[in-house]
C-alpha cells in the first residue's frame, strides 16, 4: 500500500467513491443548474457592473465548477480498495491502529482511509496525512517517533487490526 504514495493513485473505499459520485451528481444536476438560472435572472435586471446577485452567482458557479473538477480528478485517479481483503499484520490502508503515547500512556485510535474520506474527529485519517505516512508498515509492538504539526511524539503501536469502518455518525 505504500506505493500509493509514489503514484498518482487515490485509494478509497467503495463508500468514498460512491459519496464522491453522489456529490458530483448533486452539483451537476441540481446545484449548478439553479445557480445558472439565478445568474440569468440577475442578468435580466440590467446593469451588470453593480449587480451583486449576478457577481455572486458567477462566483458561486466558478466554485462549483472548481469542485466538480476536483471530484473528477479524484474519481479518475481512484483505486477502490476493500480493506477487509488486506493483510493487517502491519499498518496499511483500512487498518485500525491503537497507538499508546509512550510518555503519557494515553491511547488514540485511528483508521487509515482515503484522503476524501478522512474525518479526524471520527478517528479517520488520510493515508497521506503526516501521521499515517509515518506509521504505515509498522506492526504491533513497534515504537515510532512521529513528527506532527504540534511537535515530536513517541508512540508504541499497541494494536493493528481490521474492523468495519464507520464513516458517518448516526444519531
Amino acid at each position: 500500500m505504500e506505493n500509493f504514495l509514489e503514484q498518482n493513485v487515490e485509494p478509497m473505499t467503495k463508500f468514498g467513491y460512491q459519496r464522491l459520485q453522489a456529490e458530483a451528481n448533486h452539483l451537476k444536476l441540481e446545484v449548478r443548474p439553479a445557480v445558472i438560472k439565478a445568474i440569468e435572472e440577475a442578468a435580466d435586471m440590467g446593469d451588470l457592473k453593480e449587480n451583486a446577485e449576478y457577481h455572486a452567482g458567477k462566483e458561486q458557479q466558478t466554485n462549483i465548477d472548481r469542485r466538480l473538477q476536483e471530484i473528477s480528478d479524484l474519481l479518475s485517479n481512484a483505486q477502490i480498495v476493500d480493506p477487509s481483503t488486506l493483510e493487517h499484520a502491519r499498518v496499511s490502508f483500512g487498518s485500525t491502529v491503537i497507538l499508546e503515547d509512550i510518555n503519557s500512556g494515553d491511547e488514540v485510535t485511528y483508521t487509515i482511509v482515503g484522503g476524501c474520506e478522512s474525518n479526524p474527529e471520527m478517528g479517520l485519517i488520510s493515508f497521506n496525512s503526516p501521521l499515517a505516512k509515518q506509521i504505515l508498515g509498522k506492526e504491533e509492538g513497534d515504537e515510532v517517533k512521529v513528527r506532527l504539526p504540534g511537535g515530536v511524539k513517541e508512540f508504541e503501536v499497541a494494536e493493528v487490526k481490521y474492523q468495519e469502518i464507520v464513516f458517518e455518525c448516526h444519531d
